[in-house]
């Protein structure tokens, strides 16, 4: 009996439960949130705020999205380039980053006259040019778009004709255009001749294609250069990358790469819009008797009537 009185004393009394027990979730509420929740307190529990997520967890995903984006706007909008060369000085020089439009292209855009744009080798431009074998984040960076590609050769020139235009540049003479002399002294490099080195032409463009040269025309192995290889100096249109249309780098060089006022003269663009005329003229040609047979056919049934 002893024993099993000594047994009740030592059941363990009823206490409340220890506060490391409760749950993080309700602690430091109000006691009265579960009543106005309808006594079960889940309610309670789920309006408390969230912890933030640590940015540490939150910055591999950042990398991803930005990585994902950088990609997007290299492929589709606009390309680093660096200049390798001195061929289009004073407008860009050696080492300067040029930023390219890639977008314009895809709507069917084609280069005009006075742009610069950078292209691939047409085939035998570049032979005799070495290209450094680039390291495996150079390879990564040129991917995304955050630096220039070592591997692709590329060149950048100003865009002289276009297809449908005849182009010629007599020695101690201009360059011209349909006709027209080009006032070049906006860009060519102080001191150069317009094509001395080299006179050309005359020569049409066929549809398609671009002539281009450099602004250092002594320093310029350009289409001028190049007019023994297919396509007999001229860039097919599909080997455009794009215009270059800023130079980005360094910050003291920061500049628009718009087109000189000369490639806008009146009368330049004669070839051009005698072209784009001919089918409209010849549309009216054909639209002309069947307008009149109708008119004729409309009126005679009026009369009968």
């Amino acid at each position: 009996m002893a024993v099993g009185a000594r047994s009740e004393r030592d059941e363990p009394e009823e206490r409340p439960e220890s506060p490391a027990a409760v749950s993080d979730d309700v602690r430091g509420q109000d006691p009265s949130s579960s009543d106005s929740s309808g006594g079960d307190g889940s309610s309670g529990a789920g309006a408390g705020p969230r912890k933030p997520r640590s940015f540490w967890k939150e910055l591999p995903l950042l990398i991803g999205i930005a990585l994902v984006l950088a990609l997007l706007i290299k492929t589709f909008l606009v390309q680093a380039f660096s200049i390798p060369s001195d061929s289009m000085q004073n407008t860009l020089q050696r080492g300067d980053r040029v930023l390219v439009d890639k977008l314009t292209p895809w709507f069917g855009s084609e280069p005009e006259r006075g742009e610069v744009v950078v292209f691939h080798d047409p085939g035998g431009w570049l032979e005799s040019t070495a290209t450094p074998e680039p390291n495996v984040v150079q390879k990564f960076l040129s991917f995304i778009g955050l630096m220039p590609s070592a591997e692709e050769k590329d060149l950048i020139k100003r865009v002289i004709a276009v297809g449908g235009d005849t182009v010629e540049c007599k020695k101690n003479g201009p360059v011209e255009v349909n006709g027209k002399a080009l006032d070049e002294k906006s860009y060519i490099f102080p001191g150069d001749t317009p094509c001395n080195d080299e006179p050309f032409g005359p020569l049409k463009v066929p549809d398609g294609r671009i002539w281009v040269m450099g602004d250092h025309r002594q320093n310029s192995l350009d289409s001028r250069y190049h007019q023994e290889l297919p396509g007999h100096g001229t860039v097919s249109t599909d080997e455009v990358v794009g215009r270059a249309i800023v130079v980005a780098w360094p910050v003291n060089r920061w500049a628009a790469l718009s087109v000189p006022a000369t490639f806008d003269q009146q009368g330049i663009n004669a070839a051009g819009i005698a072209m784009a005329a001919a089918p409209g003229a010849l549309g009216l040609a054909g639209a002309a008797p069947l307008v009149l047979w109708r008119r004729r056919r409309l009126t005679g049934g009026g009369t009968a009537g």
